[in-house]
């Protein structure tokens, strides 16, 4: 495989760690630019494995830095975070903590002079337009990690870095409170939406039942209480003029209560899926903000004028913070804060990015390899769902059969957009391939604009087969049928598992709501197979999978199929019947596969593929595999093809409408 080599510097920044580049050192253009960084960090694994990434948002961010563009700053600093076990950048979100790494690295770099003694350098943030003063220890004009300053979460001690925050209120939206209102009320519980350095969503613990000092995990592991804040937290990205918020991680959510003693106020910052661990630099800066001035959840005492050392307590310790106060009652504002950080250079080298993550026409960034002729199938879901495993069973007996190395590529992430964004983009030479389905290219369409387009923007090579839905529950759950699953959920808070918003088992749950009265929580995840092993171990009650994806839980007995979604029995499970046998129409989704190229790829190249694809699918050995894991083999010519896309985004419209799912937008969970 080609890779392309580039300088980077791996730094420990605050408390969180990441690559550091200069903006020269990345590919031109955002989007070769954001597959370097996907390369970087290994995005598609969740556990990081081909990158320097460690699975978990705090060590898979990137700091970008280059000469500031801005009169009076010293350098630009462009954060992105990079997606775990999906391939996706978000440059939206700032980071204080990878803040404080930027002037020691553009010292280092030449981009700053150093004084002796202390050096202070105005870095303009590129995510948030805000301008930080950055002070470091710098004795004989050199920067120097080593020092006596500690910060909670990280072990050891540090040369100390003063980061002091000169306009941050409002940079993100133009306005400190951008609802117009320091209290909203968003399903009956009070918030304050802010925007200080982060664009936050503060809750008082004590509203949801918490005390508000409960630790990371015990929170992550309240889905219900991370459900409802979610959903929340869609609504206060609105109310802010965000937007839809669902694939951003602004605005977190922060759950606030007392602290030890006036000047301190105990804070549980979400990521915004997860509790952070510690705490968001950034994230400290907008709680001390609500926390200084009067009228918010998270007000403490009355606030004079002038500095006030604050505390933010956090599960790791604490940050203190400086903030200064002009003003008194509501018009009182804060107009700066600074906290110490620390960092550490931990290497600096060459760091090689592996070739698959870029589209084959960005293979000029590599001018001096060799073409790599293999193809690439990529899979809109994780690793291990059904998607995933049908696309390997294709891949190994299409690779002798074309002569050419056929290769998985995962790229999970947006409904699937993520992986169809970046097929639709390639090079229409037949190398990349997108395992399309259901979701991708008929439900998700019908519910929502999208940046691609699923008609006009491949080549449908050929169908691949079907599999029909069943509704499944974990095998310790006491219902005996769908009627008294019904009765038995408006007593008891059950959970459907959902393998991302618009997918087939979310759109059959919501249906199944709709039709059935019922009142079912949903929570997603990225892909079918982390979706259904929750099921299996019981953090979530039920589900809507492909036969495919459930059949191995069937046979083992650690979930029960209580129904089909779809028009009749199935002969291999002749004794679950219907839904619409036990009272529930309209529920029907049998979901299908198929193999789509880039728009522009030449026919030759297109008959050449699904002459392969069709010879596959007729292999014994295949067809038996495919049977024995409950989906069937279901070959096609390319205008089949797109013509069932045509008919399935039709039909899907229509049952959205139907449904009451509003079309252009994509269906909330509970």
């Amino acid at each position: 495989m080609v890779n392309l080599n580039i300088p980077c510097v791996l730094m420990r920044s605050g408390t969180s760690r990441g690559p550091f580049f200069l903006r020269e050192w990345l590919p031109e253009g955002t989007e070769a630019r954001d597959q370097a960084l996907i390369g970087a960090i290994g995005a598609s694994d969740p556990l990081q494995l081909d990158g320097l990434g460690g699975g978990s948002t705090l060590n898979s961010k990137v700091a970008i830095v280059s000469r500031s563009q801005q009169p009076g700053c010293d350098v630009d600093y462009l954060f992105a975070q990079v997606g775990v076990g999906h391939q996706s950048v978000d440059t939206r979100p700032n980071c204080g903590n990878m803040l404080a790494g930027v002037v020691p690295f553009a010292i280092e770099q030449g981009l700053i002079a150093a004084q002796d003694g202390h050096t202070t350098a105005r870095v303009y943030n590129v995510n948030t337009g805000a301008c930080i003063d950055v002070t470091v220890c710098t004795p004989g004009g050199v920067v120097t990690y080593e020092g006596d300053a500690r910060i909670d979460g990280v072990a050891g001690t540090a040369a100390p870095i003063l980061l002091n925050f000169l306009d941050a209120w409002g940079a993100v939206t133009g306005h400190l409170f951008p609802t117009g209102q320091r209290i909203d009320t968003i399903d009956g519980i009070e918030v304050t939406c802010i925007d200080a350095a982060m664009p936050l969503m503060v809750l008082r613990a004590a509203d949801l039942g918490l005390t508000g000092r409960e630790r990371p995990a015990q929170l992550d592991a309240n889905t219900a209480l991370l459900e409802r804040i979610e959903a929340m937290r869609r609504v206060a990205g609105t109310r802010m003029g965000l937007g839809d918020v669902s694939d951003s991680v602004v605005p977190k959510p922060v759950l606030v209560s007392a602290g030890d003693d006036a000047n301190s106020i105990t804070s549980r910052y979400f990521t915004p899926r997860r509790c952070h661990a510690s705490h968001a630099v950034t994230g400290a800066i907008g709680v001390a903000t609500a926390f200084a001035l009067p009228g918010t959840v998270a007000s403490g005492a009355r606030t004079p004028s002038g500095k006030r050392p604050l505390v933010v307590l956090h599960p790791a310790g604490q940050i203190d913070i400086e903030v200064e106060v002009v003003g008194v009652g509501e018009s009182a504002q804060v107009e700066r804060a600074a906290l110490v950080r620390t960092a550490r250079k931990i290497l600096q080298g060459q760091l090689q990015l592996p070739s698959y993550v870029f589209p084959q026409d960005t293979t000029a960034l590599a001018p001096q390899a060799a073409p790599d002729t293999s193809i690439r199938i990529i899979v809109p879901t994780s690793a291990g769902g059904g998607n995933d495993t049908i696309a390997r069973a294709l891949a190994r007996k299409l690779s002798p059969l074309l002569g050419q190395s056929v290769h998985i590529d995962n790229r999970a992430g947006a409904h699937g957009s993520v992986a169809c964004e970046y097929v639709a983009s390639a090079a229409p030479n037949g190398q990349t391939l997108l395992f399309g389905y259901i979701a991708t290219h008929g439900i998700h369409p019908a519910l929502e604009g999208l940046r691609y387009d699923p008609l006009g923007g491949f080549c449908p090579v050929g169908l691949i087969g079907y599999s029909p839905t069943l509704l499944v529950v974990n095998a310790e759950l006491p219902v005996r049928d769908v009627p008294d699953l019904i009765a038995q959920a408006r007593s008891h808070p059950f959970t459907y598992a959902s393998a991302g918003t618009g997918t087939a088992p979310h759109f059959a749950a919501e249906l199944f709501n709709q039709n059935a009265g019922a009142a079912l929580r949903g929570h997603t995840y990225p892909g079918a197979a982390p979706a259904i092993a929750d099921t299996v171990r019981g953090s979530t009650q039920l589900m809507f999978p492909s036969l495919f994806t459930a059949q191995p839980y069937l046979h083992s007995g650690k979930l029960r199929a209580l129904a089909v979604a779809g028009p009749e029995r199935l002969p291999g499970l002749p004794d679950v019947p219907t839904l619409a046998e036990q009272g529930v129409p309209g529920v029907e989704l049998t979901q299908w596969y198929a193999l789509f190229a880039p728009a522009g790829t030449p026919p030759a190249v297109v008959a050449e593929l699904n002459t392969a694809l069709n010879t596959v699918l007729q292999d014994p050995e295949l067809v038996a595999r495919m049977a024995a894991d409950g989906a069937r083999v279901q070959t096609s010519t390319p205008d089949q093809l797109q013509q069932l896309v045509r008919s399935e985004i039709a039909k899907w419209r229509e049952v959205a409408q139907r449904a009451q799912m509003p079309v252009g937008q994509a269906v909330e969970e509970v």
